[in-house]
């Protein structure tokens, strides 16, 4: 009975370790690359007020807005 507990354990461990572990890993790395990317645009957009590669970089360049010719 005490093997099979301990059995148990060791294969929720294993779980926990290759599954669990991974995807919370890179899911906290996403998050915090898209935090941090967030912070650094808002920081360049307000340092960069001036600039006209600020619209462009904003611009949708797959809209379907007809351009003169």
């Amino acid at each position: 009975m005490v093997a099979e507990c301990i059995m148990g354990g060791a294969v929720i461990m294993i779980i926990l370790l290759v599954v669990v572990m991974p995807v919370a890993i890179l899911l906290s790395g996403a998050l915090a690359a898209a935090l941090i990317g967030g912070l650094v645009k808002k920081d360049v957009d307000e340092s960069h007020k001036e600039s006209e590669l600020l619209g462009l970089s904003e611009s949708n360049p797959w809209s379907q807005e007809k351009t003169s010719d």
